[in-house]
């Protein structure tokens, strides 16, 4: 069997390897518009110029020089032939397999505000082909406006201003947020504070709670950012961080009824089993809309090559309510939800150097915020996705630990027990 898959990020590439171990004649065929393999979660670091393109390639297992395996780079799939599982760019076949995997990703979100759709300075950052843009642009700018204060957005005023020292040279950076906070969808605002004083300390402005609903320049370039106040940001370029949308243009149809045709809503409609409205063509990753955060976009690719295989697995862990932020090494981790409700019990403590927080509901932990020491912190994610109480444990929450939660099989074997 020959399989298609279109994209070359985490899920596409889990989902190769997979393929490839569990048969023994199988070929795989991935395309994609990048001609590198790189990780998102570096591209500030290429910005910064503290990684190279070769340094962010995430494969090293030898899987680009497989004998069963090629790649067709730098091609745009415009469509696809459910029936004939036929992959198309314009009028050009670019491939056939008897199954297709879809794991596009996402690509930035441009409002229809002003000219920030056509202006030749605005840049979203999702690929390396925007980091490098953006690189190359802040060598000849001054003025940087940023719109959107969440960890895409961070990250990249956190590699403009490594780029500013490693140039001589001291950007003027503001970031406008329509939320009263930044990394709002991250962290509580106690939390977020402590970056933002960081950011502010080496000379970022922030503009919270503020929308942006104009631009002033041309088609070709911005060269103010117009508020709903009726403040004006100059700039010589803009970097766009308002949310990402999966990358699915070339498929698609809301029509239950249609033939051959993938069938989408906000993102690709897969079943359990990461298959799409079209037996043979499965989506995983931020192209199925599940939970695309890199651990979980892994796992998914690596269950559809396994149910391609004949696994019949179903996709179940779903959960992705976790982030880890560092930056100026200040080091948080987010698990669950960090907002309380009313009724929940809310446990805080800090010191110079550590903010701690643990929110229960009916004594079962719901979220945690640690800022500052975060080590030894894995066994809240276990149990606050699995709903665990820690109520009756007979110790504060703040002593809890992976301990308390293994259990001895009559085996001599370790397992997590609830």
């Amino acid at each position: 069997m020959n399989h298609v898959i279109i994209g070359a990020g985490a899920a596409g590439v889990a989902a190769a390897r997979t393929l490839l171990k569990e048969t023994e004649d199988d070929t795989v065929v991935m395309i994609s518009e990048d001609t590198e393999v790189y990780s998102r979660c570096m591209l500030h670091r290429f910005i910064s110029g503290e990684r190279t393109a070769e340094s962010i390639n995430f494969i090293n297992d030898g899987l680009l020089s497989y004998r069963r395996f090629s790649w067709i780079k730098g091609k745009t799939v415009t469509r696809i032939d459910g029936e004939t599982k036929t992959v198309y760019g314009g009028e050009e076949k670019i491939a056939q397999g008897d199954t297709i995997i879809i794991a596009t990703g996402s690509n930035s979100f441009t409002p229809p505000v002003g000219d920030l759709k056509t202006a030749k300075n605005v840049y979203g950052l999702r690929h390396l082909s925007d980091a490098r843009a953006i690189a190359d642009a802040a060598k000849g700018a001054q003025k940087i406006a940023v719109i959107g204060a969440g960890l895409v957005a961070l990250d990249a005023v956190a590699g403009l201003l490594e780029l500013g020292e490693k140039l001589g040279k001291t950007f003027d950076i503001t970031v406008v947020e329509m939320l009263p906070t930044i990394l709002a969808i991250n962290l509580d605002a106690h939390a977020a504070e402590s970056y933002q004083q960081l950011f502010e300390s080496h000379g970022v402005k922030f503009l919270l709670a503020k929308k942006v609903v104009n631009t002033k320049g041309n088609a070709d370039a911005v060269n103010s950012v117009e508020l709903e106040s009726g403040e004006s940001i100059p700039c010589d370029m803009v970097i766009l961080a308002v949310g990402v949308r999966p990358a699915i243009g070339f498929c698609g149809s809301n029509d239950a009824n249609a033939v051959g045709v993938i069938k989408t809503e906000r993102a690709i409609v897969v079943d359990d089993k990461l298959q799409t409205s079209v037996p043979g063509i499965y989506a995983c990753g931020d192209a199925a809309g599940l939970s695309g955060i890199w651990p979980n976009a892994q796992i998914q690719g690596q269950l559809v090559g396994r149910n391609i295989s004949g696994w019949n697995l179903n996709y179940e862990d779903r959960f992705a309510i976790k982030n880890t932020v560092n930056f100026f090494d200040l080091a948080t981790l987010s698990v669950g939800e960090f907002n309380p409700k009313e009724g929940d019990d809310v446990l805080i403590r800090e010191d110079r150097r550590n903010y701690q927080k643990i929110i229960l509901r009916d004594g079962v932990p719901v979220g945690i915020v640690y800022q500052g020491d975060i080590g030894g912190k894995g066994h809240w994610q276990h149990l606050i996705k699995n709903k665990i109480p820690i109520d009756k444990l007979g110790k504060s929450p703040w002593k809890v630990s992976y301990a308390d939660f293994w259990a001895c099989e009559d085996n001599g074997e370790f397992k997590y027990a609830k």
